[in-house]
């Protein structure tokens, strides 16, 4: 690993991404939102990973606020799957609690840079 891959978020967001393709798996009479739930999510890692190669601190910092912006895409979907009984609740907070947890990592990393 030399770029993106030793970052902990970009590590974090991979990991998450596997657990939403994983639980979207199961999404067969709402394909749509499963894709979207997918799309989000991949979309955190991706973000991430071009950002830090830009080359700039304020690229980096502007891909990861949307990256970060993503996580609140991915909360809402997992909410709707919720409530279409897409996901048990217990899926839920566990798939919920990690895409908070990166989204303050990643507000703590964009912090932590200058402006």
């Amino acid at each position: 690993m030399c770029g993106f891959e030793r970052l902990v978020i970009w590590q974090r967001a991979r990991q998450l991404s596997h657990k939403i393709r994983e639980a979207a798996k199961n999404f067969r009479d709402d394909a749509y939102l499963g894709d979207q739930m997918r799309r989000a999510a991949i979309s955190i890692a991706a973000n991430i990973a071009e950002g830090s190669e830009r080359g700039s601190a304020a690229d980096f910092r502007r891909f990861l606020i949307m990256a970060k912006a993503s996580c609140a895409e991915l909360r809402s979907h997992l909410y709707l799957a919720l409530d279409d009984q897409h996901i048990d609740h217990q899926r839920f907070e566990q798939l919920l609690q990690n895409v908070s947890d990166l989204g303050r990592m990643m507000t703590a990393f964009i912090q932590s840079m200058k402006r």
